[in-house]
């Protein structure tokens, strides 16, 4: 209930600092030119070019909340499931696992500005991400700060969230920019109901829950590692475009 108020109040405090922040100039340009469809979703949906790009800024975005969802918030079954030596407090590797992530976000954004590339930033990334779970899956045995770090390494190698968001505006043009750029992130975080259930589905299959999670992750940072394949650079590029 206290992180509820917290988030709460941020959220109030963040709408209010958003009040003096003016529209960009290109996009004021978009909005005088009445012909163009601005804020359409269904744009996002034809034709089938800019779809597929579409679920593929999405497909990349993955990786993130199977690591939150499963892999962190289970972590108790889990580490009990490897024989971790001591007792693992979810709210401890949830914890460990956020301030992963925020040294992560801070870290793939500077390393996409030297690379002058974001797709080899997360690529970087997403080949942490496979390290990292790898990791967390051969945790037999080990005692609980080893597993907690584990959780850290894990949050840091999922930190390409700022990334991915900045590659999914950059990939639309400035007429439903902001919608794809709201968009792409919520059907990530909704994605882990479809996850979740796959998960489950390996667990009834017969794979132990390790095995569940190591076989289901892995899968999730290939379908990434593909869709990122598929989509164009835009470190640089223009924004000056309409769909």
């Amino acid at each position: 209930r206290t992180a509820y108020f917290i988030g709460g109040a941020l959220g109030i405090a963040l709408l209010l600092l958003r009040i003096g922040f003016s529209e960009s100039k290109i996009f004021a340009t978009v909005k005088q030119e009445g012909e163009v469809s601005r804020g359409n979703f269904l744009v996002l949906l034809w034709p089938p070019k800019r779809l597929l790009r579409y679920l593929s800024c999405i497909a990349i975005g993955l990786p993130l909340w199977f690591g939150v969802g499963i892999l962190v918030t289970q972590s108790l079954h889990l580490a009990r499931e490897l024989g971790v030596t001591d007792v693992i407090k979810p709210a401890t590797a949830v914890a460990v696992c956020y301030a992963g992530l925020t040294v992560g976000d801070f870290a793939s954004g500077v390393l996409s500005q030297i690379l002058g590339s974001r797709k080899k930033a997360i690529g970087t990334f997403l080949a942490l991400t496979t390290l990292s779970i790898v990791f967390y899956c051969s945790m037999h045995g080990a005692p609980g700060w080893l597993f907690y770090a584990a959780c850290g390494f894990l949050g840091f190698s999922l930190g390409y969230w700022a990334v991915f968001v900045t590659v999914a505006s950059e990939q639309f043009g400035t007429n439903i920019r902001a919608t794809a750029t709201t968009t792409v992130p919520n059907w990530v975080r909704g994605a882990l109901v479809p996850i979740t259930i796959l998960y489950d589905g390996l667990v009834s299959s017969g794979l132990s829950l390790v095995e569940s999670a190591f076989v289901l992750g892995l899968g999730l940072v290939a379908v990434a590692a593909l869709a990122l394949r598929g989509l164009e650079e835009t470190h640089g590029r223009s924004l000056d475009f309409v769909e």
